[in-house]
């Protein structure tokens, strides 16, 4: 058995038993399970005896059964920015069976007659999915909230179990600050209800343009197969919306322009043309179509919508030649059938790259681009993949180089974006290299599991807002996830796809492996799920945009918090001098992460309140700034 043969092997068996373990565990040890936490939530008035109606912040994760708060409160409160969504859940909880049940939101009236209009305002259905398989040790069997679906038609609420509301708010750019004051609107056969919501604005906007970095994986073609679309017109429509729907929680794309690319032909050089080269060089270049020519236009059409409308932080850029691999093996460089080493290659890699970086620079995207030719080289191949990163840097230094790998000093020289995993990431090392000028992302994916922050579904809801408060306290200034809409694989569901409302498991293909199903983590791969109606691959064409996902809401809202620490830093260095020193000294130290959320990268707060209090600090520092 080949070593990688046997590496999957093990992985996989450990994974199974690890599964099987971990809901033995977590079943003897549920009262560890943030699933059956009730010290959180506030009773709110009902006038039917019948329903209870309690909220709750939207980093919780409710149980369907857990009992009503014994606090009482008035309201439901949000507090935001302008350009910033926020949410909290609204519960609904019967003693019968109510049919027919609806929610909206109606307009909120602010100061002076300030109007928060009801589109701005959203309440969305928390729907839950069954996990099996526990990822570790934090999980448990049972259902979990995640799927966030819009009402489409009234549904059913059984007794004695919770209905969770998504009541989401997105504040428009310069609305003026001050509480806003209205109502969500419950109704169903019999029952009618008006919940009252308060949201606080804050007075300042978020910029349209985060400054945590984002770099996430997506696949359309996954898209167009479960939606049912066949017709260029449909899915072009329907890739949209998924398109603004990573917008709208500010995550950047890998390729945030899927189906445009610049077309590109390789011609032989005229007889009046290469006029300052080295004679055999031009030579060569004349013989043989080794220089390429770009048509940019229908590429840069699209990438300047991407970078207006959609506010895109990175792009992802290939450059042939550089070959490819992860850490099972390794494809060598190949360009137009020569390989490295021959002259023809060199001359026809260096006029690639040094083409791309003079456009990109000539267009002012130069920043944002990378090369990501490699993911997780194992450590014999690290030489080998500096050396390709070498090459690109010699003919193109300004072309971004990342590679999603610790720091280690065999790969240095070659990356200028160093990504590792959350749980290798060292931060002396990572000092070292911002101190010569290179930058730190970092990622999650499967692992790492508890007792880090992940993206799993049967993990605290605090996780992904935590891990960008995690991302500030380490200076990292960007953010990787691998993919997005993994909603199948062929190994675990080979004669027909999986429906991810049904199943939450990320699994793993494992060519290797044949009928291996090895499960990654209960989400993981999915920051979005298809509409309900497209769960299981729709028989017709479903043109419904995307439904959205606690975990995505909880990420967006953990990227906003990064972008008022980042404006309060701005501001601090524009006008902290107005300030009288113990002012300045005390919003400063609003800068530092407390441990109160986050001590170090295993241990953070699983309750939200600590997150929420200390971004309410921030946020007064900067109204305080924003008026000087």
């Amino acid at each position: 058995m080949g070593e990688s043969l046997l590496k999957h092997t093990i992985h996989c068996l450990f994974a199974v038993a690890l599964a099987i373990a971990c809901a033995g565990i977590a079943e003897a040890r549920n009262e560890e399970c943030i699933l059956f936490d009730d010290s959180y939530g506030e009773r709110l008035a009902s006038p039917d005896p019948r329903v209870d109606i309690w909220w709750a912040s939207s980093g919780w994760k409710i149980s369907q059964t857990r009992s009503v708060p014994r606090n009482m409160g008035r309201a439901v409160e949000i507090s935001a920015a302008g350009n910033e969504a926020e949410a909290a859940q609204l519960v609904v909880r019967p003693d019968q069976t109510i049919t027919g049940f609806t929610a909206s939101a109606s307009s909120l009236t602010g100061p002076d007659g300030a109007v928060l209009p009801a589109e701005t305002l959203e309440v969305l259905r928390v729907r839950y999915v069954y996990v099996e398989f526990p990822t570790d040790a934090w999980g448990v069997q049972g259902m979990w909230p995640d799927p966030l679906p819009p009402f489409v038609e009234p549904i059913t609420l059984e007794p004695g179990i919770n209905q969770p509301l998504w009541v989401r708010v997105s504040v428009p750019h310069n609305t003026p600050a001050g509480w806003y004051e209205g109502s969500i609107r419950l109704d169903a056969d019999g029952f009618a209800a008006e919940v009252p919501l308060r949201v606080r604005v804050y007075g300042f906007t978020l910029p349209d343009k985060a400054t945590c970095t984002t770099a996430f994986g997506f696949g359309p073609g996954t898209v167009y197969r479960y939606h049912g679309l066949t017709d260029p017109e449909d899915q072009r429509l329907v890739l949209q919306k998924y398109l603004d729907y990573f917008a709208r929680n500010r995550i950047s794309l890998y390729d945030p322009v899927p189906g445009h690319r610049a077309e590109v032909e390789w011609v032989k050089l005229g007889e009046d043309e290469g006029a300052g080269l080295d004679p055999e060089v031009r030579k060569l270049l004349q013989e043989k179509a080794l220089t390429p020519r770009f048509d940019w236009s229908p590429w840069d059409a699209a990438m300047e919508e991407a970078i207006r409308e959609r506010h895109i932080t990175t792009f992802r850029i290939g450059i042939p030649g550089m070959g490819s691999g992860t850490y099972q093996g390794k494809s060598e460089p190949t360009l137009l059938g020569y390989t490295l080493g021959d002259p023809e290659f060199e001359l026809a890699f260096t006029a690639y790259a040094q083409a791309v970086e003079a456009h990109l620079e000539e267009k002012g995207w130069l920043d944002m681009c990378y090369v990501y030719f490699f993911d997780e080289p194992n450590p014999r191949q690290y030489e080998w993949v500096r050396d390709q990163f070498i090459r690109l840097k010699d003919v193109a230094p300004g072309i971004g180089r990342m590679l999603t790998e610790q720091i280690d000093p065999k790969l240095i020289g070659g990356p200028n974006i160093w990504c590792p995993m959350t749980s290798t990431y060292n931060h002396e090392d990572a000092e070292e290299r911002r101190a010569e000028g290179e930058t730190i992302w970092w990622y999650i994916c499967t692992v790492p599991k508890r007792p880090y922050a992940g993206m799993f579904i049967d993990h605290p809801g605090t996780d992904l807002r935590i891990w960008l408060w995690q991302t500030w306290k380490y200076n990292v200034t960007g953010i990787l996830f691998w993919t997005t809409n993994l909603w199948t694989t062929g190994v675990a569901y080979p004669d027909h796809p999986q429906n991810p409302y049904e199943d939450p498991m990320g699994w793993k293909s494992n060519p290797h492996i044949p009928g291996a199903r090895e499960p990654w983590g209960n989400g993981d791969g999915r920051f979005v799920y298809p509409p309900e109606a497209a769960g299981g691959v729709a028989q017709e064409p479903v043109l419904d945009g995307p439904v959205s996902c606690m975990r995505m809401e909880l990420l967006r809202d953990g990227l906003e918090d990064y972008e008022y620490l980042a404006m309060l830093e701005r501001l601090l260095e524009e006008k902290g001098q107005q300030l009288s020193w113990w002012r300045r000294r005390r919003f400063t130290r609003l800068l530092e992460v407390p441990a109160s959320i986050t001590e170090d990268l295993t241990t953070y707060t699983k309750d939200p309140a600590p997150i929420e209090k200390h971004r309410d600090r921030v946020a007064r520092a900067i109204e305080r700034l924003t008026v000087l």
